[in-house]
């Protein structure tokens, strides 16, 4: 089952009423972990642009949709290298800022992944 998030201000996201100050990925199991920026970070020194390796680590089978809420300001975006992955293996991709992504993600259907920047 898909958690549900409550609510996101800048800094912090809610996923059913537990809070995070940082990124987050949600799973296909529902399971949240701490998104790691650093397989970013070490390609192009930012958190900003999202790797192939991060997207590597973050793909499974199975998956038809990411959803990447790309922060408050709308900073976050893909690398190149990662959204051909991603359409090489039919995964849909929403990148919106992160209080929409937040709307989308409690509303879409079927099997999505979600990554979730939570500050600019």
């Amino acid at each position: 089952m898909r958690p549900k998030i409550d609510d996101a201000w800048f800094g912090s996201i809610t996923v059913e009423g537990k809070r995070y100050e940082y990124d987050i990925i949600i799973r296909l199991s529902g399971k949240v972990r701490k998104r790691r920026k650093a397989l970013s970070k070490a390609v192009y020194g930012t958190s900003h642009k999202i790797s192939l390796a991060e997207i590597k680590e973050l793909y499974r089978k199975k998956v038809e949709r990411l959803v990447i809420g790309t922060g408050h300001e709308d900073q976050v975006r893909l690398s190149d290298e990662a959204a051909a992955y991603l359409a090489e293996h039919k995964c849909a991709v929403d990148l919106r800022p992160t209080p929409a992504a937040i709307q989308y993600w409690n509303e879409v259907e079927g099997k999505a992944l979600g990554l979730f920047h939570v500050t600019c």
